[in-house]
């Protein structure tokens, strides 16, 4: 890839002229500094957007593209703000958006896009595409799935070994059938908060989708892609971001998409198996974890005479967890001992747990407790965003696992190759800290307003169905996809089928959704052979979905 060609708008550097291949919509803007006339609402007092321009070339499966891209920032305000006020203020520095010294809230939040070359603008198909956490960059999507370079990781379970890494072209990249524009959370990786109770304003289920909001709303007008055919992907919290969003963005903005495109998805977070025992009485969860435990147990051969592919023997563990395994919790305290003993067992032969262990457990079974408990013999504890991996036990008196293997083994190659990409390819980051991921917690607002209830948030777990739901009734013509790993256990795979069928909305709009899963776990694109079939999936997805004439 050919090197950066600096360029920060409302920066400090001068502006380079735009490549001849350049869209027509990014060489205006490279050409122009934005003002107060024309930069609303990407404009404000804490934070100036930037830009940092660069060339490239990747080669998709054979098809070599060439392509523009763009590192920066665009500023957005929290909900209530009014591009018309800051106006009416005296000219005193800081006086604007806000009382004196002490301004209202601004995120400036850093994302990198990508633009075929020679490709028309207004007909090019453009995906928004972003990790979760909350409070994740979207490095792992970048590196690893999606931008026009991956880095290449161990892929048989282990730790990847230190630097030097391996960064190579990817040759599954989105470019072939979309640009794409990767962005960063407010406040995580080069993505800033800043102002008069900044957490509060960007730290929480509502005031997160709305900073999204406008970061879309924004880049639309900035690069004329208003026109365009619109995607989202979000992975893991980027799934129920996603569902906020979409909801937000159609019957809020009247912005229709094409598609939304959902990465190891949970939209009703009581339905997570991490902690499930906080919440007695409800069982769906360890009901939907059960079939990623028995696949994580296929995998590593613990499943006696089990059938020799993954999907025959997944459709029999369904049938289990669904039937006689769901019926026996139903029954509570009320279950025979004999008939308790019977499901324990059957329990036992699907997943690799010891009988004894799940009758103790009461059959019900944490996700930290399977992954500590699998390997427990060896010392070993079992990854959770991937049960493919494994790592030393750090306690090995311990009820649950203490860390996830998958998290340490990959987590310093997508760090150290995205600073490395991102400062000598993009141009951008000199002088500023990459914050891979932020500690959101202490400060997240959990409250959420679901489509339809006016005032106040319902008292009980986040569930963002209603509002996935109310974007596809709004938007009938709206298609679904729906992306997995068998070996994921922050969002096991059942989990987001069992939402995706009980979502409130006519059944008509079930055929609007379409569901692929992969020999892989909740980062897919961690296995080579997973990434490829993920991108010829979503490619074709995007192409059968962008209304473009063909």
């Amino acid at each position: 890839m050919a090197g950066a060609a600096l360029s920060l708008i409302a920066g400090v550097a001068v502006a380079q002229p735009p490549s001849p291949g350049q869209p027509a919509t990014a060489q205006a803007a490279a050409a122009k500094k934005p003002d107060a006339a024309t930069a609303e609402p990407n404009a404000g007092v804490l934070f100036k957007p930037e830009r940092a321009d660069s060339e490239g070339v990747v080669t998709v499966e054979g098809q070599v593209i060439p392509y523009h891209a763009v590192a920066g920032t665009i500023v957005v305000h929290p909900r209530g703000w009014d591009d018309a006020a800051r106006r009416e203020v005296g000219p005193t520095p800081g006086s604007d958006l806000g009382a004196g010294a002490n301004p209202q809230a601004e995120a400036s939040m850093f994302y990198t896009a990508y633009f075929k070359k020679g490709a028309p603008s207004a007909d090019r198909p453009i995906t928004f595409i972003y990790n979760g956490g909350p409070g994740s960059s979207t490095m792992w999507l970048h590196m690893g799935a999606w931008g026009p370079k991956r880095i290449v990781t161990v892929d048989n379970g282990q730790h990847t070994p230190a630097a030097p890494y391996s960064v190579i072209n990817n040759s599954y990249s989105m470019m072939d059938v979309s640009d794409m524009v990767f962005i960063d959370a407010p406040g995580a990786g080069f993505s800033r908060i800043a102002g008069k109770d900044k957490e509060k304003a960007f730290w929480g289920v509502d005031q997160d989708a709305y900073a999204f909001d406008q970061f879309v709303l924004a880049f639309l007008s900035q690069y004329g892609r208003w026109n365009s055919p619109k995607y989202l992907f979000g992975e893991s919290y980027g799934t129920p971001r996603s569902a906020v969003l979409i909801n937000d963005l159609s019957t809020g903005e009247s912005v229709d998409f094409n598609g939304v495109i959902l990465l190891s998805q949970i939209l009703n977070f009581a339905l997570s198996v991490d902690g499930a025992e906080n919440n007695p009485g409800s069982d769906q969860a360890y009901i939907t974890a059960l079939p990623t435990y028995a696949a994580s147990a296929w995998a590593r051969k613990l499943v006696p005479n089990a059938p020799t592919d993954i999907e025959t023997y997944l459709k029999e563990v369904e049938a289990f967890a669904t039937g006689d395994y769901a019926l026996a919790l139903q029954q509570g305290s009320e279950l025979p001992a004999a008939k308790k003993r019977e499901i324990a067992e059957r329990y036992a032969r699907y997943t690799g747990l010891p009988a004894a262990y799940v009758l103790r457990a009461d059959l019900r079974i944490t996700g930290g407790e399977f992954e500590k408990e699998l390997q427990v013999d060896q010392g070993l504890t079992t990854g959770r965003l991937d049960t493919r991996f494994s790592g030393p036990d750090m306690d090995p008196l311990s009820k649950e696992a203490s860390y996830d293997p998958q998290s340490a083994a990959l987590s310093s190659a997508y760090v150290t190759a995205f600073n490395d990409y991102a400062r000598r390819t993009l141009g951008y980051g000199e002088g500023k800290i990459f914050k891979p991921s932020i500690n959101t917690f202490r400060f997240w607002d959990n409250n959420h307003v679901p489509p339809g209830r006016g005032g106040g948030s319902p008292r009980a777990m986040l569930n963002v169905m209603p509002d996935l739901a109310s974007a596809m009734k709004y938007n009938p013509s709206m298609k679904v996809m729906l992306l997995g790993g068998y070996y994921d256990l922050a969002t096991p795979f059942f989990e987001g089928w069992y939402e995706m069928h009980h979502l409130p909305m006519p059944d008509a709009l079930q055929s609007n959704i379409s569901y692929h899963y992969y020999t892989s776990g909740h980062m897919v694109y961690a296995n080579e052979a997973s990434l490829k079939a993920m991108h010829d999936d979503v490619a074709a997805f995007i192409t059968k979905t962008n209304n473009v004439r063909k």
